[in-house]
């Protein structure tokens, strides 16, 4: 038989780009082939970088590769976030994504924004958690409506700390302050190791954080809780209000901590690690170490868990809610 010019050309193009795929197929067959990295756009200590590291300690040893967390802190979680949107789409370096730079950020910062949300692509939601309003023990107030007639007898004298502009601690302390009728001076930090001690040492009288990072303060007693901002009350604190029982139920916001990876990432790699996630958080020792943090399963499937679809659908529900609540706020990061 005599092959065409073109069929002779396509026959070695053929099998070259056969090659090419059996090859991409071994390599995510195989993956993780080495130490993945996990990037935390937040200072140690905060609750972004207990999750991550918690969820990496499961990872390496289910996948049997190091799984390595890496600081990148700066602008609300932004600077770590655009790092990994630009990073190499290999499968071998994640981000600790959080309500802050993976939906509130779009708006606060907007043309200021160094990534888009389509720069990224969803693996799995970790972990939700609720928010919690809390004061210096110096202070005279116990309660949230104490705190509010306290505030407003003293005008623009209490400063109230988050982690960071931008943060959903920021946007939560936006929104006391809107829904009470009072004015604070907000202080962003650098993460929440440097706002607690802040507070401890009454320097800022009041200020929101994620539960994780705070608990082990309020159960000892070395910082007042006034209440957290979800619909029920935690079991981690459990003679805490939520905001609604204080009197100010449109103060509500839970904050989540989820895995992205750079928007290119082979599909196979993001559907296998989401998989792996999901089975981290049904794991009975996983949930039993988030739940005494006062955290909640994903609850984005039937059985409480995560894909990487309905972390997608999840992200963006909440881009539109926070952005609604950044224009309503009038919270900016200036």
């Amino acid at each position: 038989m005599t092959l065409s010019r073109r069929t002779a050309l396509a026959v070695p193009f053929a099998a070259t780009l056969s090659t090419a795929l059996s090859s991409t197929a071994r390599a995510q067959g195989s993956w993780p082939a080495r130490p993945v990295r996990v990037v935390v756009p937040f200072t140690p200590a905060g609750t972004t970088d207990v999750v991550a590291r918690i969820l990496c300690e499961r990872l390496q040893a289910r996948l049997g590769q190091p799984f390595t967390v890496e600081n990148r802190a700066g602008a609300g979680g932004n600077v770590g976030s655009d790092y990994v949107s630009k990073a190499e789409p290999d499968g071998y370096t994640f981000l600790m994504q959080t309500i802050s730079s993976g939906a509130i950020n779009y708006t606060l910062y907007g043309d200021r924004m160094p990534y888009k949300p389509e720069d990224l692509a969803e693996v799995g939601l970790v972990i939700r958690v609720p928010n919690v309003i809390f004061v210096t023990n110096s202070l005279p107030v116990r309660t949230l409506q104490e705190l509010v007639a306290y505030a407003k007898a003293n005008p623009n004298k209490l400063n109230i700390g988050s982690s960071g502009a931008g943060t959903s601690l920021h946007v939560t302390g936006e929104l006391l302050k809107m829904e009470a009728g009072i004015n604070m001076t907000h202080v962003p930090f650098r993460g929440a190791g440097p706002m607690l001690a802040e507070v401890m040492a009454g320097r800022v009288e009041v200020a929101v954080d994620n539960l994780p990072s705070v608990i082990g303060h309020l159960r000892d007693g070395r910082l007042r809780p006034l209440a957290v901002t979800t619909k029920e009350r935690t079991p981690a604190l459990p003679d805490c209000p939520t905001t609604a029982e204080a009197g100010l139920p449109g103060v509500e916001a839970t904050a989540w901590f989820g895995v992205q990876a750079p928007a290119r990432t082979p599909r196979a790699i993001i559907e296998r690690l989401g998989a792996e996630i999901d089975a981290v958080v049904k794991e009975p020792a996983t949930k039993a170490r988030f739940a005494d943090l006062g955290g909640m399963m994903p609850g984005l499937t039937p059985d409480g868990g995560t894909t990487p679809d309905t972390f997608t659908a999840f992200v963006r529900a909440e881009t539109r809610k926070w952005g609604d609540v950044v224009r309503k706020s009038g919270a900016t990061v200036e």
